[in-house]
């Protein structure tokens, strides 16, 4: 495969995660063709200060991609200005990107899905965003992959021409949304993930996907999705900052080399339907668990105080 897009992966002070990403996305066979880009994130504590080092140590001695270069911050940057830079500056350089955040296990074939679907979309305007998870849903009754209109972000891929038009403008974004469009924007179901823009607004939080998604929204895009997921994240252990024990998003990790990608480009109303559906099967105190979750799944990167 020609023209492959880079890889981007931001880390901060988990070295076994770290490893654990490394490890998986080494397996993939177009790894060794593939450009990897580091972002570490400086220290915010002397508390946390060794394991950044830790992480440092590791990804020093990385190797099997084609190229690798890190980028070691000299200050703490936080998660979201991180990434907003990291993927500003890599994607605006290469015309495409791969994210990862360091605690995500990829399948053997996570980058082939990616790159394919980052060449067959490119010139389909309507297609803003490659899903690398998909909700732990039953896949019967749906293509290998599904367009819909949320955005997911634990492994994911972009193009520059859709990229240039992310901003972060809490004001402007709340100004742009109805009734019905914040309705459509929780899927139907009271997802509640407006509310990630009403707490950016009021500082409770610092998040950047939310706005991605919104852009993505209000621009009447649509975002591919694996039928099964590609990727599992690890992070749910409680040894993140933003994470604590929980497996609800925990499902079989994806191995079908071979995907049929649709050309039907329209929402999927029966994959929409069971994500929708998922979400209302579960107790209230459960959806707000969701909402804090998706904070770093796919929505942000900080819970809500």
């Amino acid at each position: 495969m020609k023209n492959l897009s880079p890889i981007v992966l931001f880390v901060y002070n988990r070295p076994w995660h770290t490893q654990q990403t490394i490890e998986a996305l080494q397996k993939n066979e177009l790894a060794i063709e593939s450009d990897l880009i580091i972002y570490s994130d400086e220290a915010k504590n002397e508390n946390e200060q060794e394991n950044v080092n830790k992480v440092r140590l590791y990804i020093d001695q990385i190797d099997n991609f084609k190229k690798i270069t890190i980028v070691k911050r000299d200050k703490n940057w936080g998660l979201a200005n991180n990434i907003i830079d990291g993927v500003t500056k890599i994607v605006n350089e290469y015309g495409k990107i791969i994210v990862l955040e360091d605690d995500l296990i990829t399948s053997p074939y996570f980058l082939k899905y990616m790159n394919e679907a980052l060449e067959i979309y490119k010139d389909e305007e309507k297609v803003w965003h490659i899903s690398g998870w998909n909700y732990p849903i039953d896949s019967d009754n749906l293509r290998d992959v599904f367009l819909w209109r949320l955005m997911n972000c634990w492994g994911w891929a972009i193009w520059k021409d859709r990229w240039k038009y992310f901003e972060k403008d809490v004001h402007k974004t709340i100004s742009e949304f109805n009734k019905e469009d914040i309705k459509r924007f929780n899927l139907d179901v009271n997802a509640e993930f407006f509310l990630q823009i009403i707490a950016n607004k009021e500082k409770k939080v610092n998040t950047w996907s939310i706005f991605w998604y919104a852009t993505i929204f209000k621009k009447n895009g649509l975002c591919l999705s694996p039928s099964q997921t590609f990727v599992q994240n690890i992070g749910h252990d409680g040894s993140g900052v933003h994470s604590d024990v929980n497996d609800i998003f925990v499902s079989k990790i994806s191995l079908n080399k071979d995907i049929d990608f649709i050309l039907n480009i329209d929402e999927n109303k029966i994959a929409l339907e069971k994500v929708q559906n998922f979400l209302a099967s579960q107790k209230k105190s459960f959806l707000v668990r969701v909402f804090n979750k998706l904070a770093r799944t796919i929505i942000g990167n900080d819970t809500i105080k």
